[in-house]
Order: C-alpha cells, then sequence, then structure tokens
C-alpha cells in the first residue's frame, strides 16, 4: 500500500481578494438583471448607495486587489495594504460607473404598452380562414410588432386575405372587414 501525502492548502491574500470580486460580480450580475435581490421579505433597504453601486464597488476591489497582491508579491503586510490601496484606486470609478448606469436604466423612457384600442385599425392578414359564425387567426402590426389574434366577421374569409380591424372584442380577439 502507499501512503498519499496531502498537501494543505494556503490561502493567500490573492485567493481572498478574487472570492470577494466573484461575489461583488455576481451580486452586480443579479443586480442589474432586476432580481431585486434585497427585497427579500418585503424590506425596503433602498438609501443614497445602490446595490449595483455596493457590488461594482467590491467586484472591482476584489480584482484590482488581486492583481495588485501578485505584481507586488503580497507576502508582507505593507504589501497587502498596497494591493488594498490599490483596489480601492479601482473601485471607486467602477461603483461610480454602476450607479450611473443602474440610474440611467431605472429612469429610462419606454413606449406606452399598447392596449386594444390600439388595434382598431390596424391592417393585417387572414392566416386561418374566418367562418361566418366562428373564430379564425388574423395576423396584424400593433406598435411595429407582428400580433397573431383571434378574429370574427359578419361573412366568412379565407386564408391569405387583406383584413382590417374593425373592433376589438377582447386584448386577444377583435372583428375584422376585408381591406
Amino acid at each position: 500500500m502507499r501512503s498519499v501525502d496531502t498537501v494543505p492548502v494556503v490561502v493567500t491574500g490573492t485567493l481572498i481578494f478574487l472570492i470577494i470580486g466573484g461575489a461583488g460580480v455576481a451580486v452586480l450580475a443579479l443586480a442589474l438583471l432586476g432580481t431585486e435581490l434585497l427585497h427579500v421579505g418585503g424590506l425596503d433597504l433602498d438609501g443614497p448607495v445602490s446595490v449595483e453601486a455596493v457590488a461594482g464597488f467590491a467586484g472591482a476591489f476584489g480584482f484590482g486587489a488581486a492583481i495588485v497582491n501578485e505584481l507586488l508579491g503580497g507576502r508582507t503586510g505593507g504589501a497587502i495594504a498596497a494591493a488594498v490601496a490599490g483596489g480601492a484606486l479601482a473601485a471607486f470609478p467602477v461603483a461610480w460607473f454602476a450607479a450611473r448606469l443602474s440610474r440611467a436604466a431605472r429612469r429610462m423612457r419606454t413606449d406606452p404598452t399598447p392596449t386594444r384600442g390600439d388595434l382598431v385599425g390596424a391592417l393585417g392578414l387572414v392566416v386561418t380562414p374566418v367562418p361566418a359564425n366562428g373564430y379564425g387567426e388574423v395576423r396584424v402590426r400593433v406598435a411595429g410588432q407582428p400580433v397573431k389574434l383571434n378574429a370574427r366577421a359578419d361573412r366568412p374569409i379565407p386564408m391569405g386575405a387583406q383584413i382590417f380591424v374593425v373592433e376589438a372584442l377582447s386584448e386577444t380577439s377583435v372583428h375584422v372587414e376585408t381591406y
């Protein structure tokens, strides 16, 4: 039998800084994707500093400090203090940019959501024939996007016919006539 020697794992300053950086990037990704990380259980923890700014700071601090620590050798207290200073120097601009970016994303103006009133007058094509006393399907464009809707008509309309919407019966069904 052979004995297997185990190699002890030495946790270095660089590894600690990389873990801090990775955790910051993970929180930043979750925050920018809108998961409302700190709103668990109805807590409202919004304050003067956003989650995105703190996460950006932590990510840049960790990776910046790891880089400086490796460049300096990071074996003495002075080298680790210099790594912390280098990480902080990298972190402040990133935190500022993350805060600006998240604020811009939250305040971004968007088009209003289309309503069923926007369906009236839309032009389109019949994709499933519309019988006289039943529903077929039509495809129209609403706000530049193709939308497939259930359609009724007073007279049968064959597939491929051009139509316009006379009335929106609901958000997903319309009354149409040939164009």
